[in-house]
């Protein structure tokens, strides 16, 4: 059963601002990587659906997460398929998101008052996910769509829309400042936020830096906007 309220799981992602997006089959080096991204004070955090049995990775880190990162709110992504979520929703996992919007999934989750971000590409699919019940809606591949401008021109006649923008996403200044001013509520961060040679040479803490200095460029960005 899920730990965390579908409430506190979308008040954290949009809180924090950035959900780090990772799979790998070695459970220990995935600990690794949420323990050092909790170090930087990320609350939010993707594991992906991504090889054979990543449900028994993902079992064993939401229960280990639970005593060594307490506050972190861990989620499984690249779900395409409504009897994968409700596996998944077993292990315990705290919100679903996938890489296309379908609706059999939200059937799962809703019954379980589980968050779900499905992954949408156009405004009418944006405008579906919404209906059906998405609080915050994941733009994908965010930057093969039209990157910061499609999610402005998105706000303009939608501006209640809530965007996780996934895809082209850098932990940079100058990337991260133009989602936030395109009207993001939050970016999904994959490879960016784990470089291959820090995931080779296992230096954790380059990765809680890379955390640190998004979360830092979001804070300031939201502090000179209000």
């Amino acid at each position: 059963m899920a730990k965390f309220s579908r409430l506190k799981v979308y008040q954290t992602m949009e809180d924090t601002g950035i959900i780090p997006v990772f799979y790998n089959s070695d459970a220990e080096v995935a600990k690794h990587v949420i323990k050092a991204c909790y170090n930087g004070g990320i609350r939010a955090f993707e594991f992906t659906n991504r090889g054979d049995f990543a449900h028994e990775v993902f079992a064993e880190l939401i229960k280990w997460a639970d005593k060594e990162c307490p506050e972190m709110i861990l989620g499984i992504g690249s779900i395409v398929d409504a009897p994968t979520a409700a596996l998944y929703i077993q292990l315990g996992a705290n919100f679903i998101v996938g890489p296309l919007l379908n609706p059999e999934i939200f059937k799962v989750c809703n019954r379980r008052q589980i968050a779900y971000s499905p992954g949408c590409g156009t405004t009418s699919e944006i405008g579906m996910a919404q209906e059906l019940g998405a609080e915050i809606v994941k733009v994908f591949p965010a930057g093969n769509v039209g990157g910061p401008t499609f999610v402005k021109n998105i706000k303009g006649p939608m501006p209640w829309s809530k965007l996780m923008v996934t895809g082209g996403v850098e932990p940079t200044e100058e990337n991260l400042s133009a989602w936030f001013k395109a009207g993001v509520t939050c970016v999904g961060m994959g490879s960016n936020l784990f470089p291959k040679e820090v995931l080779k040479n296992r230096e954790w803490d380059k990765i809680t830096e890379l955390s640190k200095i998004s979360l830092s460029v979001i804070k300031n960005f939201r502090l000179a906007k209000y």
